[in-house]
């Protein structure tokens, strides 16, 4: 397999989820450096075009974190239905996954091919406001590690966020490298879209639905409620004082 191959899926299909769930797996390989294990594979599909590639993390590969349950692969592809749910694809298409895979279940997200020597600090001046989402959507996932290669640029002028697996949880652990716009109002389209979400996010609500058993009950309500904040203070927050907000490496 080519290093860094071509997609032949565009993420923005909405088939790409049927895919992903149903294709075959021809082809694949680890990608080094991870903490945990990730592969790069290449799956075809009778119904879509050419080959797909797609990073598969199997919960079986994970590494235990002393304050992040295990199976973080869930916590990806919630990051996915959350962004769904929004309407504002920042999240790959992501799907759990068992059948066909070499280390059992784990998460299945379209590949991005990128330039990874741009990072959110070489595309923050050009991209400010989609910049400003991702601020808005991390607040509410109350990710704790959002790097600046966690932001890639697809093709055209999409932006796609990947490696959301230490989100969601309950206690406030947002760790960010996006602080540039802190304190600032948050646009009132985004706030429409955040009030539109929050019912949904109620016990009987589609949204948690999608979230039930990737996240516990627990999470989910704390993740309403930080909906709800955004709504109310209406600006992004600042860094927190006595603890860490910023993750490392800073990319």
């Amino acid at each position: 397999m080519e290093r860094f191959p071509e997609q032949s899926w565009d993420p923005l299909d909405e088939r790409v989820t049927a895919w992903l769930a149903s294709s075959t797996v021809t082809d694949g390989a680890r990608i080094p450096y991870a903490s945990n294990y990730v592969f790069l594979l290449e799956l075809q599909h009778d119904d879509a075009p050419g080959f797909g590639y797609a990073v598969y993390k199997p919960g079986k590969g994970e590494n235990p974190l002393w304050d992040f349950p295990p199976n973080l692969y869930r916590r990806e592809v919630a990051a996915y239905q959350l962004s769904a749910a929004l309407s504002w694809d920042l999240i790959p298409p992501t799907i759990e996954r068992a059948e066909g895979m070499e280390y059992g279940v784990g998460s299945l997200q379209a590949y991005i091919p990128t330039d990874y020597s741009r990072t959110f600090f070489e595309l923050r001046e050009q991209y400010a406001d989609d910049m400003r989402k991702f601020a808005v959507f991390d607040w509410i996932a109350n990710n704790a590690d959002r790097k600046g290669g966690h932001i890639l640029k697809g093709n055209g002028d999409q932006l796609w966020g990947i490696d959301n697996g230490l989100s969601f949880h309950q206690e406030e652990k947002l760790r960010t490298v996006i602080w540039d716009y802190a304190g600032e109002s948050i646009a009132p389209g985004l706030i429409a879209d955040v009030e539109e979400l929050i019912p949904r996010l109620e016990s009987a609500g589609e949204a948690a639905a999608r979230l039930s058993g990737l996240l516990s009950d627990g999470e989910i309500d704390v993740l309403r409620r930080r909906a709800e904040r955004v709504v109310e203070e209406g600006r992004l927050p600042d860094p927190p004082t006595g603890r860490r907000s910023y993750p490392w490496p800073l990319v």
